[in-house]
């Protein structure tokens, strides 16, 4: 059992992976409209509970921000991240640190789970390209 699972299951809760996914891209989101620093909700009280996978998936996020958006910047032709809708922004944040940073996430996983969130929280278009990006990074990097 990895510590994280021993984190969740010693706390008497448990989430799945993609539970924790979703807790994650609402905790960057709400960082990112209130302009704070997305690490200090994961200890807010009125933010529910966060389980170990959560905690890992934000902090990676805001450890590699500088990097994670400057590769967003580089893919999204057309898109500055300020022009881009929050949800699409912290999607691809969340699935760029999973994909980089998080060796035991499967690339595949990564954006498969990146693209769900956008297809059931933003629009129409937001899946196919949030696919478009992380799937050109992959590429770039060799890891699909």
């Amino acid at each position: 059992m990895t510590a994280a699972e021993d984190s969740v299951r010693g706390s008497g809760r448990s989430m799945s992976r993609t539970e924790a996914r979703t807790k994650a891209l609402e905790v960057l989101f709400a960082a990112d409209l209130r302009g704070v620093p997305a690490a200090t909700l994961l200890d807010d009280p009125e933010g529910g509970w966060v389980d170990a996978f959560t905690r890992t998936l934000v902090t990676t996020v805001a450890d590699n921000r500088y990097d994670i958006d400057q590769l967003i910047g580089e893919r999204a032709e057309g898109w500055t991240l300020d022009r881009m809708p929050g949800v699409d922004r912290n999607v691809l944040r969340l699935g760029l640190a999973e994909l980089l940073y998080i060796d035991e996430v499967p690339p595949a996983v990564a954006i498969d789970e990146a693209v769900e969130l956008a297809k059931s929280l933003s629009t129409d278009s937001s899946p196919r390209f949030v696919n478009g990006i992380l799937a050109a990074v992959a590429r770039d990097r060799d890891l699909l």
